[in-house]
């Protein structure tokens, strides 16, 4: 079972989306992880390139798709959503850290 979660998870970090920024600018970013947070999905997007990715700054969207399956991103404008939102990934990244952890004691 956990091979099966590595493998999807291998594949969900080879996913790339292009952001158009505000200024006009595209910004290429790699799927860390699509999760819930209340009652909505969210995405979790890190730059490949320029000072956000050196700095590992992480975009954080909210994350829909139609009925034929297209995604769509909207961004999240309400301060207190955003927080339950960051939360959310904060701990979604902390359980992953101890997975891993766990993982790799197991192989020892």
């Amino acid at each position: 079972m956990a091979q099966n979660r590595k493998e999807e998870e291998m594949e969900q970090e080879e996913m790339t989306v292009t952001l158009t920024l505000d200024d006009g600018s595209e910004l290429e970013c790699v799927v860390l992880t699509i999760f819930e947070a209340g009652e909505r999905e969210y995405i979790a997007l890190l730059p490949t390139e320029g000072a956000e990715s050196e700095e590992g700054e992480v975009y954080l969207y909210r994350y829909s798709e139609d009925a034929d399956g297209n995604p769509s991103l909207d961004n999240i404008e309400d301060d207190d959503e955003y927080e339950i939102v960051a939360d959310a990934f904060d701990e979604l990244l902390d359980d992953e850290e101890f997975d891993e952890l766990v993982d790799e004691e197991d192989l020892d």
